[in-house]
């Protein structure tokens, strides 16, 4: 016969890690000591007058206590996310710092104590460091002690059968013909389990077994845990190993792997220049292609690809190709391909007939046509000459409107025009302030104008020279117009450690959340010339699945010949 009882739950608290007697005391009514029994030293004790000090060492294990505890720890984390916004809302001084100084210019006040409490260098502020730093301690100090508390329950033997199953929230009994030994051996091997399936660790003493599963949703937790341990390690490493330089480069030219060829160039605390390969890249062409069939897509980008050659240190060279999401991969750094546009050669002489200024000027583009902007800056004239300032538009395919206005109309140059406002004065290039190239502060500059009143543009097709207004010189044009791809270098070497903790992070967390942590108890014994089975189910939080656990236990009793059950009572 075989009958189920259920029970409210109640004593799932016995799951605790640590408590090897799991339900024991509540299986057998003994009743645990409470703190408000009187006691030795205790606040009712004839001898305890009042609460203990805790004194120095008493002090420091409560802290480390509070300090390694999971709420702790999420709190850290939160916080480490809260104190890296600043970070990105305000210019940081190794990425940008003429936008930090162009800050501090803006916001006197507010910038000087911004960037006295380091808000312009936030992730190497001491603030956030020591975030960082109390975070680590506080998981390494959280999973060390679980670890080394999981690793002992993993060799312990699961917990003895309670002398009373009545309490537990699944339970059963079958009869059976079978002899006691025959029973106990038939659910063990039920809970054993096939290799392919969760099994019990299953331990039988006489006729009574005990079996225990889910240890794999601990280790689930601390695999996670540990991954994150191993995430802020990476991360870490990551940024005080890693660099990471822009480098415009037009048709044929190009650059060397070294610090001051870089355009822009940012790195760890832990990087030395010595340590780049002295590599050099040339661009020997660059291929665009658009759409041009249909009509919907037309001017749309379909394939961007830089042709370049790789110089090795011993001199030998190779031809490569960067495209866009298809980086070129040299000596662990991958070069990515960033932007692309046209870089027209520009001349410019001063008022004394002497050339100021020749070479070709990246023009930025601004819509899906390649209408560029680009800015133009010639400070090295003759002494005692206005410096020239020119800003304009670059139109591969120019088309003018009937306003005047003028936009491109194809992102390739069939019909390419160029167009400058010219200003003269001071550029402030002199004054050591850094200074954005793509922009020209006008506000001191005096702009050249026509008898109208309106400023004065510059129309330049390749190959053309003119005049500048006021008498400043002359602008030319070169026949041909260069492109010119924007590369980005980086380089960290923690990126696969930090893939790899992320996906064991997230393995571990699938494991811990979807492994459920059950017990099983059975006992068997002989009434009436028969052999009466009771097994009993225990789970840690809520299980739908344990009633069916204790259920395939007692269906494994061999030749049972009768069964009732009794459902489960809510309430």
């Amino acid at each position: 016969m075989r009958e189920t009882k259920y029970v409210p739950e109640g004593i799932s608290d016995a799951f605790a890690e640590g408590d090897r007697g799991v339900g024991d005391d509540a299986a057998r009514g003994e009743r645990p000591a409470s703190g408000s029994e009187k006691g030795p030293g205790g606040p009712g004790s004839e001898s305890g007058q009042g609460l203990p000090r805790l004194g120095w060492v008493g002090t420091l294990r409560w802290t480390w206590r509070q300090l390694t505890s999971m709420r702790v720890a999420l709190m850290l984390l939160m916080l480490l996310a809260v104190a890296a916004v600043p970070g990105s809302v305000l210019p940081q001084r190794n990425q940008d710092p003429a936008a930090v100084l162009t800050y501090l210019a803006d916001h006197p006040t507010a910038g000087e104590w911004l960037d006295r409490a380091g808000f312009f260098e936030v992730y190497t502020s001491p603030w956030f460091s020591a975030i960082y730093l109390l975070l680590f301690v506080s998981l390494v100090g959280c999973i060390l002690p679980r670890s080394a508390a999981h690793w002992r329950n993993l060799r312990d033997r699961p917990p003895r059968v309670p002398s009373r199953f009545s309490r537990f929230p699944a339970q059963g009994t079958a009869i059976t013909d079978a002899t006691p030994d025959e029973a106990m051996a038939a659910v063990a091997a039920h809970l054993r389990g096939r290799p392919w399936l969760p099994a019990f660790r299953v331990d039988v003493r006489g006729h009574e077994l005990s079996a225990e599963r889910g240890y794999l949703r601990e280790t689930g937790n601390l695999v996670f845990h540990l991954a994150l341990v191993g995430l802020l390690v990476s991360v870490a490493t990551g940024q005080m190993l890693h660099y990471r330089g822009q480098a415009i480069v037009t048709e044929g030219r190009g650059f060397a792997n070294a610090v001051v060829d870089y355009d822009t160039f940012e790195n760890g605390s832990w990087f030395e220049p010595s340590t780049l390969t002295p590599f050099a890249m040339t661009l020997d062409s660059f291929d665009s292609e658009f759409e041009t069939s249909d009509v919907a897509a037309f001017g749309q980008a379909r394939d961007f690809t830089a042709h370049v050659t790789i110089t090795e240190p011993s001199g030998e060279t190779r031809p490569e190709t960067v495209k866009v999401n298809h980086p070129l991969v040299v000596d662990g750094a991958k070069i990515y391909l960033q932007g692309n546009g046209f870089a027209p050669e520009l001349t410019v002489t001063d008022a004394a007939g002497e050339v100021a200024f020749s070479q070709r000027v990246p023009f930025l583009p601004e819509d899906v046509n390649y209408t560029s902007r680009g800015v133009v800056k010639v400070p090295d004239v003759s002494p005692g000459l206005d410096q020239i300032g020119l800003v304009g538009y670059f139109l591969p395919t120019a088309m003018i409107e009937a306003d005047g206005s003028a936009r491109s109309g194809f992102p390739l140059p069939t019909d390419p025009l160029l167009i400058l406002e010219v200003y003269r004065g001071d550029l402030g290039l002199d004054e050591g302030v850094p200074q954005n190239v793509y922009r020209l502060d006008t506000a001191t500059l005096t702009p050249s104008v026509e008898d109208t009143g309106e400023r004065v543009k510059v129309l330049l097709r390749p190959g053309d020279t003119v005049e500048l207004p006021d008498g400043l010189g002359t602008v030319s044009l070169g026949a041909d117009i260069p492109r010119y791809v924007a590369l980005d270098l980086r380089h960290d070497p923690s990126l696969a450690f930090v893939l790899t903790f992320a996906l064991a992070a997230l393995g571990g967390l699938t494991v811990s959340l979807f492994t459920p942590r059950r017990r099983v108890w059975a006992r068997a014994q002989v009434a009436d010339g028969a052999t009466v089975v009771e097994v009993a189910g225990l789970a840690r939080g809520d299980d739908a699945g344990l009633d069916g656990e204790v259920e395939r236990a007692l269906g494994a009793v061999p030749g049972s010949t009768r069964s009732t059950t009794t459902p489960r009572t809510e309430g």
